[in-house]
């Protein structure tokens, strides 16, 4: 990993800290989700949850984080297993919850030992029994080969700096047949390169999208097949508010990925 990859790897990890500590209202630089302009339940709304998922969650566990509904595209059944990359608060590991029932399960992974403790206690507050949060990396899954059934994610692939790693991982895990069905930024046009260098727009989820062309060519690359990205042209309105220094809504975009294993 080189130098500019650590540093920020460390950005990305302060500054999620500091929101499962409470010490940072969002992971966005200027007015988001979670400050002046809406509520984390507005804005859960407008990322295409309803109102009735979102009051049925442990308070706390919507933290006004993601850039779209995993839920919606998951499809899940009872008695699946589920992996959660980069599960935060737990908020979409609980809606998985209820819909694998008591004989499916669900796995948060999550690499920062705050957000970790957070879903944790979201959990045991909710008495979700069915449902489990893991230290680790989602370059490095602790989770065993050929082991789950569906892996969701909430706009945090763009985060990691080694892509087809993730989804060389993604593959390892999944049981044949399995599936992808994750939410996540991607880029429709290349970022300036002036914007590159900033750790702070990289962990708010905006320069380290890519573009749809090269998600497609990774997730080839690691063996994935019926490849689908359907962009939501209507996320632009949301992400305008997320920087003043860089119109990000011209650059990037929600979209919901998703993928299957081979049998």
């Amino acid at each position: 990993m080189s130098n500019k990859d650590k540093d920020m790897r460390r950005q990305v990890e302060k500054m999620y800290s500091k929101i499962a500590k409470e010490e940072a209202d969002s992971c966005f630089p200027t007015s988001s989700c979670c400050e002046k302009d809406f509520s984390t339940m507005e804005y859960a709304e407008k990322l295409g949850y309803s109102p009735e998922d979102i009051s049925s969650l442990p308070e706390g566990a919507n933290m006004g984080l993601g850039c779209g509904n995993p839920q919606a595209i998951a499809l899940l059944k009872p008695g699946e297993v589920v992996l959660d990359l980069g599960s935060g608060g737990g908020l979409d590991c609980f809606l998985a919850a209820g819909k694998v029932g008591e004989e499916g399960k669900v796995i948060g992974v999550d690499m920062t030992p705050e957000m970790l403790d957070k879903a944790r206690k979201n959990a045991e507050q909710g008495n979700y029994q069915n449902v489990e949060f893991r230290l680790g990396e989602i370059e490095n899954l602790p989770a065993a080969d050929n082991s789950v059934d569906v892996i969701i994610s909430n706009c945090v692939v763009n985060l990691s700096t080694n892509k087809p790693r993730v989804f060389q991982e993604m593959l390892r895990v999944l049981k044949p047949g399995g599936r992808v069905a994750m939410t996540d930024m991607v880029a429709t046009a290349p970022i300036p390169d002036i914007f590159l260098e900033d750790p702070e727009l990289y962990s708010s989820c905006i320069t380290g999208a890519s573009l749809i062309k090269d998600l497609e060519e990774m997730l080839t690359a690691a063996g994935f097949q019926e490849i689908k990205i359907s962009t939501k042209e209507e996320s632009r309105d949301f992400i305008k508010d997320w920087t003043e220094t860089l119109r990000a809504e011209d650059y990037v975009v929600s979209a919901a990925i998703e993928a299957k294993k081979p049998l």
